[in-house]
């Protein structure tokens, strides 16, 4: 089993994977605070790439594609707790609480500062997994505003990211595809999170590239895996994922169908 999840309460889960190493993609309906307990985190979000260990935390931004690479470090299984910071919680605690509505959103991945705070809030929710109910709603509310309170005493700015609470906006379509092709997910996810309807979408990127949506997303990303395996040298197993490909065989198929030569031929190549 490559994953596994406790989860006594659907705000605060904990996470473990069981695999050497597990890929995924991820978008989050909600703000998630993520602290890595063993192992290892990286996370490719746009055109930038974290890296947290044991003991980082960070906050992921709701809305954001994201592929997550999860990784056993010395000895230890990837193992994180998750606590997602719902729209209704962030929408009561901030009907109390004063903050600058003036401010910009921020919705990047944000690294939070190490303290006493976050280890002791961590800390404090690893006896609830043992629970055999699920955890009290109020008690989660609880520490879900702890959670909050300790966040914005740590860093002064993320409001910006805790009290935004609009919907995706009309983004700027071929600079957000330029820069999220590579996540594998639906036309109607890509639509919804450049602000537009499946309709609009469509319209707006036959005129921007003259082709379909899914005819240039297989050409990128074909584009994308060519270099890796030509000027990175990397093998097909290792890059089919990243370049936005579900399986390696669907991946290999494509690929020689486009190409006229099989991946593993780059390879061999190398070799020679």
């Amino acid at each position: 089993m490559a994953k596994r999840q406790i989860n006594n309460n659907a705000s605060i889960v904990f996470t473990c994977s069981e695999a050497f190493s597990y890929r995924g993609e991820m978008i989050m309906e909600e703000h998630a605070l993520v602290q890595v307990i063993s192992g290892e985190l990286k996370v490719i979000h746009a055109d930038q790439t974290f890296v947290f260990g044991a003991g980082e935390t960070h906050l992921f931004p709701r809305n954001q594609f994201a592929t997550l690479i999860k990784y056993e470090k010395d000895g230890q299984p990837y193992k994180a707790i998750v606590v997602k910071l719902t729209g209704d919680e962030l929408r009561n605690y901030y009907t109390t609480h004063v903050f600058d509505a003036y401010q910009s959103p921020h919705k990047t991945i944000t690294r939070i500062r190490r303290s006493p705070l976050l280890d002791s809030f961590f800390n404090s929710l690893i006896p609830y997994f043992e629970l055999d109910d699920q955890l009290p709603e109020e008690l989660s509310r609880l520490k879900i505003i702890e959670a909050i309170t300790i966040l914005r005493t740590l860093n002064k700015n993320i409001d910006r990211v805790l009290a935004d609470f609009s919907s995706p906006g009309k983004a700027e379509l071929t600079r957000f595809m330029e820069q999220n092709y590579m996540f594998n997910m639906p036309i109607e996810k890509f639509a919804y999170l450049t602000g537009r309807s499946i309709t609009t979408f469509k319209r707006d990127f036959k005129k921007a590239y003259q082709v379909t949506p899914q005819k240039w997303l297989t050409q990128k990303r074909l584009e994308l895996a060519h270099y890796l395996l030509k000027e990175k040298k990397r093998k097909p197993i290792d890059i089919y994922y990243e370049a936005g490909f579900e399986n390696l065989s669907h991946f290999s198929y494509i690929f020689k169908k486009h190409f006229g030569y099989a991946p593993n031929s780059l390879v061999v190549k190398q070799l020679g």
